[in-house]
């Protein structure tokens, strides 16, 4: 039985994973570095800090890792005004799933952006607590943030589902032994290890209906 669902913010409900690479491979060019053929998929489920190290570090970007971090926040704030991208439907799905279970935001989004994209999208209310992997001491694809939020939630991280797009959200949830309920982006498709760990994967967020998570194993 299934006693809470707890939501990844990007790719899930927000298809800002694009909009996340644009900028800060914009970034790295402007700055010094080179970007790799891997690492966007590296830096899905990076926390604020482990991904403004690894521009600042690995890819040799000539800024420190506290300006990276800032620098590229405040861009991605810019674009958020200017729009959020929604996924199609996705409002829709947290609110017909919050009329059935409190949810929880677990999130490797920065906590200002969180903040602002739920105010946009009209869903904060929808969410009992959110959390960034800014305030933990690992980014996925350790399980610290999930295990936060479902400590905050009062449910055992057992009975806890969670909504995850990315191969390293996979795996964090799946180490805090939730039932991952997998939505691959077409443009990042899971890594087979991470595929194996999802209970069930859907085509599309819209998919997810009170039913399948009540037939989680």
């Amino acid at each position: 039985m299934v006693d809470a669902v707890i939501f990844d913010l990007d790719g899930v409900i927000v298809d800002s994973e694009p909009v996340w690479e644009e900028v800060r491979r914009a970034y790295v060019a402007t700055h010094g570095g080179i970007w790799q053929p891997d690492s966007q998929r590296r830096l899905m489920g990076m926390s604020t800090g482990e991904w403004a190290q690894y521009l600042s570090g690995e890819l040799g970007v000539t800024r420190t890792a506290e300006q990276v971090a800032t620098e590229v926040v405040d861009e991605m704030t810019r674009r958020y005004a200017e729009r959020v991208p929604l996924i199609d439907d996705a409002d829709e799905v947290v609110r017909r799933i919050a009329a059935r279970w409190p949810l929880g935001l677990a999130s490797s989004s920065p906590t200002r952006l969180i903040a602002a994209t739920l105010a946009v999208t009209g869903l904060t209310d929808s969410f009992r607590t959110t959390l960034s992997t800014e305030e933990t001491a690992r980014g996925k694809p350790a399980p610290d943030v999930y295990l936060a939020v479902a400590r905050r939630l009062g449910v055992d991280p057992t009975r806890c589902a969670a909504v995850e797009d990315s191969s390293n959200g996979v795996r964090s949830a799946a180490a805090a032994g939730m039932r991952v309920v997998a939505v691959p982006h077409g443009s990042y498709p899971l890594d087979p290890d991470a595929a194996q760990l999802a209970a069930v994967t859907l085509g599309s967020v819209d998919e997810l209906t009170p039913e399948v998570v009540e037939r989680l194993p």
